[in-house]
């Protein structure tokens, strides 16, 4: 609630301080000494936090009229994948259930405002057939290939993240309040890191584009014209966060896929023309996470927020780190039918495929996710149930 404090300059303050309300403790000459403050902005920012008081805490009551959770950093329910994030938000705004999203394998689905039937098309495929296979869908809530991915997993029930880039008594696009309506009834978030009424501005959907990826193992861009904010994501997810990234070739004449397209030539993002590819891209990912190795492994150094190591503290830790669900406690048609493949005795992709009756693209994909669940190994070329695991 301090203008001109970001979550960079918050974490150095809280670096400095050891906690919140010893930053608001602070003296003039104490906030000069934080890098980003000095003595220019000292006295308007300890000005600013006076006022920020009463501020937040009009906050809180506009929230809870609004039946918005607020969430911050270090309480169990924030995403600990955002949370490994230098810039992560220090807060955010949610409905739904957030602490749900702490145990999810997630993808960003990311593209043009202005999409053609094509970019539709793809992103409805892919969304549905990656919420099938268990991983959240993470888009931006815009109009387009965003939208297109948010329903696709709606519509066959399965959750999905929408990060706003406004406040959440707000609704933009205007046209898409049922759909974030449905996105909280079907078990999925809808968040954003402003206040409740902050309304849509230019400069807040890049600050929007880095929340997604900061919540997603990788991203796939569809159909992004150069310029697209989508390429912005794909930017930061690469450069920054050190995730994946992978694109879906369009038209070599559609300047809606440009973008896209150029990500490929330059090697900056991997080629995707099915789900299947995306489950194999992320499949290195998605391991690190189950086994708590992510943040080490892929994850920008982290920042200290200054505060002691305490039992409340390595409890709060261990709480905050990411809980799969069980192995085999909410599995897809295809992914007990390439299960009861495995059960028979260790299997070929092309076994799978003949004994299952499902198509290749199908079986890799619900290998995949019995793989990142821990429910079925590689010994070679063949598959096989692990020992002590997949038990029905």
């Amino acid at each position: 609630m301090v203008p001109g404090v970001g979550p960079v300059l918050a974490r150095r303050l809280l670096e400095r301080f050891g906690g919140a309300e010893a930053v608001f403790e602070a003296s003039d000459t104490s906030l000069q000494s934080v890098p980003g403050i000095g003595r220019a902005r000292s006295a308007s920012v300890r000005s600013a936090m006076r006022d920020a008081v009463d501020a937040a805490a009009r906050e809180m009551d506009r929230a809870e009229a609004e039946g918005v959770r607020v969430t911050t950093i270090d309480q169990a329910a924030y995403p600990p994948l955002l949370a490994g994030l230098p810039d992560a938000p220090l807060v955010l705004w949610s409905r739904g259930d957030l602490a749900s999203l702490c145990g999810a394998y997630t993808v960003a689905i990311v593209g043009t405002r202005s999409a053609t039937a094509y970019g539709i098309e793809q992103a409805e495929r892919f969304g549905a057939v990656l919420s099938q296979a268990g991983l959240w869908v993470v888009s931006g809530g815009a109009r387009g290939i965003d939208s297109a991915a948010h329903r696709a997993a709606t519509r066959i029930g399965r959750p999905t993240v929408a990060v706003m880039g406004c406040g959440l008594a707000r609704c933009y696009p205007p046209e898409n309040h049922g759909l974030f309506a449905e996105i909280v009834e079907r078990g999925g978030v809808v968040l954003a890191e402003v206040p409740v009424d902050r309304p849509p501005a230019p400069d807040q959907f890049p600050a929007r584009n880095r929340v997604i990826s900061g919540l997603s193992l990788g991203t796939l861009v569809i159909e992004a014209p150069e310029g697209s904010g989508a390429l912005i994501t794909a930017r930061l997810a690469s450069e920054e966060h050190n995730r994946e990234v992978m694109a879906l070739p369009g038209r070599v004449d559609s300047p809606a896929s440009s973008g896209a397209n150029a990500l490929i030539r330059r090697g900056e993002a991997a080629l995707a023309t099915s789900p299947a590819d995306v489950l194999e891209q992320l499949e290195g990912p998605a391991r690190h996470l189950f086994e708590g190795t992510h943040s080490a492994r892929f994850a920008p150094d982290q920042v200290s927020l200054g505060v002691s190591v305490g039992d409340g503290d390595v409890a709060r830790a261990e709480a905050m780190e990411p809980k799969p669900a069980s192995p085999v406690g909410e599995l897809t048609e295809a992914q007990r039918t390439v299960l009861e493949v495995c059960h028979q005795g260790p299997a070929t992709l092309d076994e799978v495929c003949g004994r299952s009756g499902l198509a290749a693209s199908a079986a890799l994909s619900a290998i995949t996710v019995l793989e990142m669940r821990r429910v079925i190994r590689r010994d070679g070329p063949r598959f096989e149930v692990r020992r002590g695991d997949g038990s029905r």
